[in-house]
């Protein structure tokens, strides 16, 4: 504690104005004001050697070109100190960062990294400080990451002219998502007058028309030290990161007296109803009539400001209460209605912007059902205002928020930074970013006062039933507005053209020839800091559990480990041999196992009775082939909970229930559930169109991959609608319950273990409530029959098609299983050609936002991908030529040792201390023990040029790729003489 004290001293530059300790998070915050600038510097003092750092600048766009957004690709393209074309992604390569990305936000753009490595972290610092401060904002760098006109050939003027750049083709991707449209829009109306009625991210038919001037204005007053925010998490000592921040940056800067703010939203007399469309395509056998049940209906009331934490809460409470689970009033009531499909993806509270705003709706509806639907809503809080909530279910809130401020994360994004990207909002807006972090005391007061009857009654009524900023949006589908849309982009383009001199139609041949000789141009790396292999640790530590036996002999493996008063439990189970004809059900056993009724409840009391006491429960099944064979597949199906020490009995006895008295016969929540999940696979079309294709590519190849398509991919999707559509007809509906009971019988009776994840003091406890729960009954024994998987012999061409502006392609090759030698150099194979050929020729010159190789070596397979990418056939030959590229030119080592360090980056990367403890456990079950890793990892290190030749040549032969694209119908003609390909529309 004394040593994290002292850690919390400021530079001279720096003037501590406060300090605080916050024990559920085992963490000290102090905050920080600059001396001249007035630059806001938050620090988080944790034991934690994955340090994190945070820079984060007010934004408030006045419109929908995309300022901020081009302006966040645009910085990190080139500095004074860095005068590279290309210095973030060259860093990549060149770090042993565990986080490093940029985001633009609708009122702030932060720029954040986190790293393991002291050495590594301070490079990273100077990049980032020089990026944001000093950018050389390059009117070339403009050209290719914001927009630019250019000729579909670039040097015949007689071409077409067309709109080309990175920024305007991810937002391409981004307006292909129905509920990415139906949120900007909605957006639009319940803010219509302030920063939010805008898309921060640009709208693809305004982003052309912005200038570079406009540009250069937006970065001068906004990317400077007065106007940002500064947070780290860490181990370092603040003063290290506060002398950094002064030499580097700020002490070359004055106070800018420009306050840059959000302010408040001028609020309605009365609702607002609105109704619009979003493109989608028709069913070619609806012979023109209009598209059915496809239609978004949301309301949606704005609050207070989310710099009030006392307010939030209490809106954090209200939105819990009434849309939390299936049990909660308003969400059992969309659940349950006939006007839609299931609930709306916006479903919720939305707190990242200045005021918060709550909403509410259905999806999958009509445009007449928008008057029902409010009387609906409406009539439901009126209801719960006159009769009020239950305090257990109010209490049972409060126990998931106490629940999420104790748990440690860092699974998916790094402890340190999912802390400060929770302050971050509040620091924006000038609020108290400690508090948004320490609940407690305010969790205390609310204790108190939901013991009033009229507690959530009087919230309801006032927040929503008498707040008359209500906006009611009824977005509807049109099949003609792709054709209408694209007809304006080429009507446009054509009028550019037609007004164009000589003289102009030569600058713009010209700017394509600059800026493909930049990208071409081979910089000068040296002048980037690096780490090498010799910062790299010899071995990665990993957690280590020990065995316990239960008293009816069944194993229990327990991980001691630091999980700040929660305890993790989880029951893994052998996937048997399955049936085929019940198999396509597995994705939807392990989505209803959890959700439907248990221990002789139905779902609705099941349901309360989780959000009581556990932080949740759930069940996933999982695949992988053998180390020395991919076709050799072992599986499991893992039944999963989280609860505070004190629950912990009650979950044990929860997942008891849940695994051997689950009742499958409440046939209408099966089919909520079947149609929320079809639903939200069909939203995730365009926003995960490039691991849909690359699963697609890999079918061909993988039996594993080949499954995991057919349940969970393109193929699993077509599957989820066929059966979703049989459930009109009930004795379809109830012959599904019987498959999933079937199912679950052909399951349960196979071999089981467990997995226990807690502080080493409850371990004792922990056994004897297993034991108390899982062993007091005789279990018969079955012979089990190991999971079998058909091997896949089919080579695909495939193209899908679907509603989408922008494309995705996909090619897959088989390769050699995990354990050969030339595994490794596949490994690094991927990032080599990323880093060298495909980024440049596919998202530079592409215009794609992504695209990248990689080695998936657990199923034996090198997968290529592009995504949100404005091209295909091009794409596909550029994968080509990425190999080509390796294997004519005469590669330094150094550029093997770029990929390595991000291949070890990705393996050394922490999660939290529970997430280490489950990968540790499930990763051995398949054979990839801490010693196995180890290994793996030293072969990678060893990693040569001549191995990287051999492994391209040998397996990459074009001759034997599969290739998958997802595109839109229109496309296909563009593919005829291209290859035989099939085409499916999803």
């Amino acid at each position: 504690m004394k040593s994290l004290e002292s850690n919390l001293v400021p530079h001279a530059a720096f003037k501590l104005l406060r300090q605080k300790r916050v024990e559920t998070l085992n963490l000290t915050m102090a905050e920080y004001r600059h001396v001249v600038t007035g630059a806001e510097h938050y620090h988080l003092a944790a034991e934690n050697t994955e340090n994190v750092f945070l820079v984060a600048f007010r934004t408030v766009p006045v419109d929908s070109r995309g300022v901020a957004h081009i302006l966040e690709h645009t910085t990190l393209c080139g500095s004074e100190r860095y005068p590279v074309r290309d210095p973030f992604f060259m860093m990549h390569r060149r770090s042993l960062n565990t986080f490093m990305n940029a985001l633009t936000s609708s009122d702030y753009t932060a720029y954040p990294f986190a790293s393991q490595n002291r050495k590594d972290f301070f490079n990273l610092m100077d990049i980032y400080l020089d990026a944001v401060f000093f950018s050389r904002l390059d009117p070339l760098d403009f050209s290719q990451e914001g927009h630019r006109l250019e000729f579909e050939i670039p040097d015949d003027m007689e071409s077409p002219l067309t709109f080309k750049g990175v920024v305007y083709n991810e937002m391409k991707g981004d307006a292909s998502s129905p509920v990415s449209v139906l949120y900007d829009t909605f957006k639009k109306y319940l803010f219509p007058t302030t920063t939010y009625h805008h898309n921060s991210g640009g709208d693809p038919e305004q982003i052309p028309d912005l200038k570079y001037q406009d540009l250069l204005m937006f970065y001068k007053t906004h990317y400077h030290p007065s106007n940002a925010v500064f947070l780290t998490y860490g181990d370092i000592p603040v003063a290290d990161h506060q002398s950094r921040i002064e030499r580097n940056a700020l002490a070359k800067f004055e106070l800018l007296d420009k306050k840059i703010e959000v302010i408040p939203e001028k609020r309605y007399f009365a609702p607002v109803r609105v109704e619009e469309s979003y493109a989608k395509d028709a069913d070619p056998d609806n012979n023109g009539a209009a598209i059915r049940n496809q239609t978004h209906i949301v309301l949606g009331w704005l609050l207070g400001p989310n710099t009030e934490l006392e307010e939030l809460l209490k809106a954090h409470l209200l939105a819990d209460v009434l849309l939390d689970t299936s049990a909660s009033p308003l969400r059992r009531v969309l659940e349950t209605t006939k006007l839609g499909a299931s609930v709306s993806p916006l479903c919720g509270l939305e707190e990242s912007n200045h005021e918060i705003s709550f909403m509410c709706g259905i999806e999958g509806s009509n445009p007449e059902h928008a008057d029902a639907l409010e009387t609906l809503v409406m009539d439901t809080l009126e209801e719960l205002v006159q009769e009020g909530i239950p305090y257990e279910r109010v209490d049972a809130v409060l126990h998931q928020l106490e629940l999420h401020q104790r748990e440690v994360g860092g699974d998916g994004l790094p402890h340190g930074l999912q802390l400060l990207l929770a302050g971050l909002p509040a620091a924006i807006h000038r609020g108290d970013p400690f508090g948004m972090l320490d609940l407690d005391p305010v969790l205390e007061r609310l204790r108190e006062e939901i013991k009033a009857p009229d507690f959530i009654s009087t919230l309801i009524k006032d927040l929503l039933v008498d707040n008359p900023h209500r906006v009611r949006l009824t977005l509807k589908p049109d099949a003609a507005l792709p054709e209408r849309r694209a007809h304006a982009e080429l009507t446009k383009l054509a009028a550019i053209k037609a007004n164009l001199t000589a003289d102009q139609k030569q600058e713009i041949v010209k700017l394509s020839a600059r800026l493909q000789a930049r990208q071409n141009q081979v910089e000068d790396a040296d002048i980037l800091p690096r780490v090498g292999l010799e910062d790299i640790p010899a071995e990665k530590q990993l957690p280590a559990g020990t065995a316990n036996k239960l008293d009816d002999g069944r194993v229990a493996t327990y991980y001691s480990v630091g999980t700040n008063g929660l305890s993790y439990q989880q029951l893994i189970t052998a996937l048997p041999r399955i049936p085929s004809h019940l198999l396509r059900y597995l994705p939807i056993y392990t989505t209803v196992l959890t959700e439907i009724g248990s221990g002789g409840r139905d779902y609705l009391d099941t349901q309360h009775l989780q959000h009581s006491v556990t932080g949740g429960i759930s069940a996933f099944s999982t695949l992988r082939g053998h180390i020395d064979d991919p076709s050799s597949v072992t599986g499991f199906v893992t039944l999963s909970g989280k609860a505070l020490v004190r629950n912990q009995q009650a979950l044990t006895q929860l997942l008891w229930e849940t695994w051997e008295t689950v009742h499958f016969d409440e046939s209408d929540r099966v089919r909520e559930l079947i149609q929320q999940s079809r639903s939200r696979r069909e939203a995730g079309i365009t926003s995960n169109g490039h691991i849909y294709t690359m699963m697609a590519a890999g079918s061909g190849v993988s039996p594993v991959i080949n499954l995991n398509h057919q349940l969970s991919g393109f193929a699993g999707l077509q599957s989820f609608r066929e059966i979703d559509d049989s459930l009109e007809d009930k004795s379809s509906l109830e012959s599904i319950c019987k498959h999933l009971q079937d199912l679950h019988q052909h399951i349960r009776n196979s071999p089981n273990q467990f997995l226990l994840v807690a502080d080493e003091d409850n371990r004792t406890d922990l056994l004897q409530c297993l034991n108390d729960s899982w062993c007091q009954a005789q279990r018969t024994a079955v012979e089990y029959r190991p999971f079998e998987i058909q091997p896949a012999t089919k080579k695909i061409q495939q193209i899908w098609t679907t509603d989408t502006q922008i494309n995705f392609c996909a090619r897959a090759f088989k390769t050699v299983p995990e354990s050969n030698q030339d595994s490794a150099a596949l490994t690094v194979l991927g990032g080599v050609l990323t880093n060298g050929f495909l980024h440049r020729a596919i998202r530079e010159q592409g215009g794609a936002y992504g695209a990248g190789a990689g080695h998936d070596s657990s199923n034996g397979v090198f997968r290529f991908y592009s995504y949100r990418d404005p091209r295909t056939i091009e794409t596909l030959e550029d994968f080509d030529r990425s190999v080509q590229w390796l294997l004519n030119q005469e590669l330094a080592h150094d550029k093997v040792e770029e990929a390595i360090l991000g291949v070890i980056s990705a393996i050394d990367a922490p999660g939290s201390p529970a997430g280490e403890a489950r990968q540790a456990f499930h990763s051995g079950l398949f054979g990839r023990t801490p010693a196995y890793i180890n290994r793996c990892r030293a072969a990678i290190l060893a990693v040569e040029v001549a191995d990287l030749k051999r492994v391209a040549a040998s397996y990459l032969i074009p001759a034997n790729a599969n290739t998958a694209m997802l595109t839109h119908a229109s496309m296909i003609k563009s593919f005829q003489d291209n290859g035989d390909y099939q085409v499916i529309s999803i």
